[in-house]
């Protein structure tokens, strides 16, 4: 249960910073910058399905949507984002992808809605379309370790994280998997390298400590796990992980008495 509830938090947070905001209005910010890495697109709505315009234009003889119906379409299917209801959310978008279907955004939006409803080997295809579309997109790689560590293929997580890490060394997300992948693997030493690192960096950072803790306990390092699960409450009270952990811990020294 510990794990489960850890796991969900170095998965969840992620995606939702990934797609807040992407389905915005044509004064946007986004569609500012767009105008002007992209002088003389006619239409640019369509940079929320085709971001950077990386993989060419639309396909066949598929109807292509306008501004106003792509607006509608990332519109609808965040509302039904937020009721959980995922399958609507990907409906939405549908005659986006069939217009689009190498579009980076587009593609990064459905790797993370078909992440949410459980279908990891479709999440996979669309983001990886997504990095295809935008090699050097961080946050593509970010997305795509979601159903990866979804299908415990922590190996693959492993793998993807460094390669994040080469070129943003720092980060959070990308080093908080690595961790976790490398614990998942039983390579606690070099998790534990890896956590102790990053808490110079962040000494508070309760995530961190309690994959830390967990390393402890893997190691059978129980009082060290112990201290640092008390660490953990002292942030954060509440911490499902390290009351749950502390009692375990507590019962196998009753039961050794």
């Amino acid at each position: 249960m510990e794990l489960l509830v850890f796991y969900k938090s170095i998965m969840n947070t992620t995606g939702n910073k990934l797609h807040a905001g992407l389905a915005t209005a044509g004064g946007s910010p986004l569609l500012r910058f767009t105008r002007m890495l992209i002088p003389g697109v006619a239409v640019l709505g369509f940079v929320l399905t085709t971001a950077l315009l990386m993989a060419g234009g639309a396909s066949g003889d598929t109807p292509v949507p306008g501004d106003v119906e792509i607006r509608d379409a990332y519109y609808k299917s965040y509302g039904y984002e937020k009721g959980q209801n995922y399958a609507d959310a990907i409906k939405a978008i549908a005659p986006v992808v069939s217009a689009y279907p190498q579009g980076y955004t587009v593609n990064l939006r459905l790797g993370w809605l078909y992440y949410l409803s459980g279908n990891q080997a479709n999440s996979k295809v669309h983001y990886l379309a997504a990095i295809k579309s935008a090699p050097a997109s961080i946050e593509a790689k970010l997305g795509y370790m979601l159903p990866l560590l979804a299908q415990e293929r922590y190996e693959e997580v492993e793998s993807v994280a460094k390669q994040v890490i080469r070129v943003d060394a720092s980060n959070y997300y990308a080093n908080l998997r690595l961790a976790y992948a490398l614990r998942m693997q039983k390579k606690y030493d070099a998790s534990s390298e890896l956590l102790i690192q990053l808490l110079t960096y962040y000494p508070t950072d309760v995530k961190f400590l309690t994959e830390l803790a967990l390393v402890r306990v893997a190691q059978d390092q129980r009082e060290s796990a112990r201290r640092i699960f008390f660490d953990v409450l002292t942030l954060d009270p509440e911490n499902v992980v390290a009351k749950e952990e502390i009692s375990r811990h507590n019962k196998t020294v009753e039961q050794s008495k």
